[in-house]
């Protein structure tokens, strides 16, 4: 099936929606390292880029593609660094290797798979000793939780990605509320203490949203967040495994190849030549 290239809109962004996030992403992990305990050293966020960045610059050579601007690089090393913790140095620079390797080696239909900083912390969790997910890390105060969502709304509108932001966070406070809340009989405050966490916002707004790797049809986009949402509860509440959200992805990443097959649509690009 050919490749539909989408046509340059007439109302065409003013800047790569990537600065607006870099910017954003870039604030929160200053906010994070410098007023919360991220538990994350300066050498692990330099090495952490510093490997991204060189993986990614190896890779172009190595397949003669043209130098590209490093943008999308940089967000998946930021969301490495705000996502993952480990007590050994070189885990946040291996797994930045291996997420960046995984855009140029893992390409079905001939673009990358995996959302890199996804991909990245569940190889450090699955694979690496004392490597872990604090979920707690950005409290649970609404001022965190109303910067988060302000800033993500931003980016995922400017990328065109707010539909599966809120399809996911729809589904997954539907979900919640009908079993938790009416079937079990849990407070409300629970919900809202849920939806305050930075882990989860960061992931709808940032992650779930990836335009390069979520579904390219409207449809496909809706049917990806309402597996990830069901994944997500599902590996927290019935196998009470941590993580949910981030191992729903993962999982659901599997069947975006086969929405975009058969719900045939524009494939997304960004402003750049390269993502």
């Amino acid at each position: 099936m050919p490749i539909i290239i989408a046509k340059p809109r007439q109302t065409n962004r003013l800047f790569d929606s990537r600065l607006l996030q870099l910017l954003i992403m870039g604030s929160l992990l200053l906010f994070g390292v410098a007023y919360r305990d991220f538990s994350l050293q300066a050498p692990q966020i330099v090495l952490t880029f510093s490997a991204g960045m060189i993986s990614q610059a190896v890779f172009l050579r190595l397949f003669k593609q043209p130098q590209a601007n490093f943008l999308s690089c940089l967000i998946s090393c930021l969301g490495l660094c705000l996502l993952l913790r480990s007590n050994h140095l070189w885990v946040h620079p291996l797994m930045a290797c291996l997420m960046i390797s995984s855009k140029f080696l893992i390409r079905p239909s001939g673009r990358h798979l995996f959302n890199p900083a996804n991909l990245g912390v569940i190889l450090g969790i699955s694979l690496c000793p004392n490597t872990w997910i604090t979920s707690g890390q950005w409290g649970a105060d609404l001022s965190t939780a109303l910067w988060l969502i302000a800033g993500g709304f931003l980016v995922a509108r400017n990328a065109y990605r707010l539909d599966i932001t809120a399809y996911f966070l729809g589904f997954y406070s539907l979900i919640f509320i009908s079993i938790r809340i009416l079937y079990y009989g849990y407070d409300v405050s629970v919900y809202l203490h849920q939806f305050q966490n930075g882990t989860l916002l960061l992931f709808a707004f940032f992650m779930i949203s990836d335009p390069m790797t979520s579904p390219q049809h409207k449809l496909g986009r809706l049917i990806h967040a309402l597996l990830v949402a069901s994944i997500a509860y599902f590996w927290q509440y019935y196998l009470y495994w941590h993580q949910g959200i981030i191992w729903g992805l993962f999982i659901a990443t599997f069947l975006v190849p086969f929405w975009n097959k058969i719900l045939p649509a524009p494939v997304y690009q960004w402003n750049s030549r390269h993502a």
